[in-house]
């Protein structure tokens, strides 16, 4: 028997799941956020579940905000059940659910007015987003603002009438400030080495399109704190759902799953305060660089080298790429050998260690991580974490031969076909060019590497042209498991 969650439900759900020890109707909006999608709801929605559960900061909810399309449907599902969650947390050797309750509304497309009016209202001190690393118009190769991006340039034109999340942020800056309430802080809380300023080159950026002054006021008055967010959370699907009502007796039509692992690093720049999320297990320093360098190159430049390799020997969960011992042996061999020596210290942390944690998350045979959603995005990602530590390495005269496999793997994987002649199902906003350029690769590989957004500078060296070219080279006569064989036993360029 199951039980369909809402508020009305919640009491009958105990001895399932863990419930929340606070009342809804004792919280209180203080944080807007864009991207209420499942990284959202199993990081820091679960942070601020674990302190309202002390008593404390109960003047912290969450109204979400969603501005894409799709996201009127987790509206629809999600009001259906009061904007509450069942985060099922899964390692090795536990499992448990957990019903989450901080989000109190969430406001959609094209509803834009009530999310700058919600944006302007004093109640919010905080705005936060988790938008996808390809959210931000920026160019990949140079990380500076793209002014050019037809989004950006229709908020330009019209800034009364936003359509982005950067131009409703800036309405709400301009409302807040024509009624004399102070601005708000702005939270990145994605996978872009130093989110924060990249969060305010864009918001900038944009206002500077339409209103400099605006945008010099921005730049001297608005916080943009740089963080570290980590937990593996696969996307939600029919298993999920499936799994929740089977497990736990919870009918939740958008369910969560994750890994226990949680890390959350924060600067603390708040001017208009913040929940005490210390509390909760969230580390606040005053340099989230270190941090943040380490968990890009070591935890998602390793799900980036694993990924095409897994993709194209038709391996679909990241466990099952574990367990195969051509795919664990590289990963460990381009992380000790390549990544981790070029990674800067971190305080109080040995890379080795954390290497063998990232290894031990990867190989969770509960969690359901999936290989498509490694291998989605990577015209965003190959630039944030594997190309950072080419270029690194090049700059140092050093060897790149793992990282130019990792990028040759990318290009064999969007000729479209696996090494076992199932089709591939591309996930990326430019799949289409990087499609093209695989199969003219065949012929010049400068014509993947010269995608000059994608790989810049590194696209260039003559040193990674040449190992990427013995790469793809091997990987089209060889196929993919024996050029990582060729590579662990070290015959790659013979």
């Amino acid at each position: 028997m199951t039980t369909k969650l809402s508020l009305a439900t919640l009491a009958s759900l105990k001895g399932r799941a863990a419930l929340p020890a606070y009342r809804r109707e004792d919280l209180t909006p203080g944080i807007l956020h864009f991207g209420t999608g499942n990284f959202h709801r199993a990081h820091m929605a679960v942070y601020l579940h674990e302190l309202f559960n002390t008593g404390r900061d109960l003047n912290w909810g969450i109204i979400g905000a969603g501005v894409m399309p799709s996201d009127r449907r987790m509206h629809e599902v999600l009001k259906g059940q009061d904007f509450l969650t069942t985060v099922v947390e899964q390692d090795a050797d536990r499992s448990g659910a957990t019903v989450t309750g901080p989000m109190l509304d969430m406001i959609t497309a094209p509803d834009f007015a009530r999310i700058v009016d919600t944006l302007a209202s004093p109640q919010i001190r905080i705005v936060s987003m988790t938008i996808t690393e390809g959210g931000y118009f920026i160019d990949p190769a140079t990380g500076a603002f793209d002014a050019t991006h037809p989004a950006i340039t229709a908020d330009a034109k019209d800034p009364e009438h936003p359509q982005t999340v950067f131009g409703l942020i800036i309405a709400g800056l301009k409302a807040r400030r024509a009624a004399g309430i102070p601005p708000f802080t702005v939270m990145c809380c994605d996978n872009i080495p130093g989110n924060g300023e990249v969060t305010e080159a864009t918001v900038c950026g944009l206002a500077r399109l339409s209103d400099p002054a605006f945008a010099d006021w921005i730049h001297a008055n608005v916080a943009f704190p740089n963080s570290m967010v980590d937990r593996i959370t696969p996307a939600t699907g029919e298993r999920e759902i499936r799994m929740t009502a089977q497990a736990y007796g919870i009918e939740d039509g958008w369910p969560v799953f994750c890994e226990g692992f949680k890390q959350w690093v924060l600067e603390d720049r708040f001017p208009l305060g913040r929940p005490a999320l210390e509390r909760a297990g969230v580390t606040f320093v005053p340099d989230v660089a270190p941090y943040e360098l380490m968990k890009l190159r070591i935890l998602n430049g390793g799900h980036a080298a694993i990924a095409y390799p897994a993709a194209l020997m038709d391996i679909h969960f990241v466990h099952e790429a574990m367990e195969n011992p051509l795919i664990r042996s590289f990963l460990a061999k381009l992380e000790h050998e390549e990544i981790i020596p070029v990674v800067p210290p971190v305080p109080d942390t040995r890379l080795e260690d954390y290497f063998a944690l990232i290894e031990s998350r990867f190989s969770n045979p509960k969690i359901g991580d999936t290989i498509p959603r490694l291998a989605q995005d990577g015209s965003n990602r190959q630039p944030k974490f594997i190309l950072p530590s080419t270029a690194d390495r090049l700059a140092q005269g050093l060897d790149v031969q793992g990282l130019a496999l990792v990028s040759a793997l990318w290009c064999r994987y969007f000729e479209g076909v696996s090494d076992g002649g199932a089709a591939i199902a591309f996930n990326d906003p430019a799949a289409d060019r990087l499609h093209a350029a695989a199969l003219a690769a065949r012929a010049d590989p400068d014509a993947f590497t010269g995608l000059a957004d994608i790989f810049g500078p590194v696209g260039l060296d003559p040193r990674f042209r040449q190992r990427f070219g013995e790469a793809l080279t091997s990987l089209r006569a060889h196929g993919t498991a024996d050029t990582l064989r060729r590579y662990l036993n070290g015959t790659l360029a013979s």
